[in-house]
């Protein structure tokens, strides 16, 4: 099963461009990424810049309408991601709790939907594009 963590540092929604975390916490982060990789779970991994570079795409009446960073009425924002492959949501849970996250950083635990998964009629919808199915992974969760 492959599963997201999601980092939510509160007061991210409001950091400034360039905004960088304190060396230390990137040491201690990385000796995390580095027990992840070694324990044979980690897929993937990235930090985020602030959501004030960012923008959002809204679809308000089926028509595209973007929106630039920051964004007023965020309350929480993501500052990165890991993508695990664990046996379970409890191991996914219990790799979360090892993260030398602060207390003003919360990580959110998603499983990741298997292509497996969908009904019949989606997966008829998704068989007309394999390569698609490849390059994202499509049915290889465990």
């Amino acid at each position: 099963m492959r599963f997201m963590m999601l980092m939510i540092p509160k007061g991210y929604e409001t950091a400034e461009p360039g905004t960088m975390p304190d060396p230390k916490a990137v040491a201690a982060m990385m000796q995390y990424n580095e027990t992840l990789q070694k324990a044979g779970v980690l897929l993937a991994l990235d930090g985020l810049h602030p959501p004030s570079t960012g923008a959002r795409v809204s679809f308000v009446g089926g028509k595209p309408k973007v929106t630039d960073g920051p964004f007023a009425e965020a309350k929480e924002v993501l500052g990165g991601y890991w993508m695990i492959q664990v046996k379970s949501r409890e191991e996914a849970i219990e790799w979360a709790t090892r993260c030398p996250a602060s207390e003003n950083e919360m990580i959110e635990v998603r499983q990741v939907h298997e292509f497996s998964e969908f009904p019949p009629e989606a997966q008829a919808a998704a068989a007309k594009f394999p390569e698609m199915q490849a390059q994202l992974g499509q049915g290889k969760g465990s």
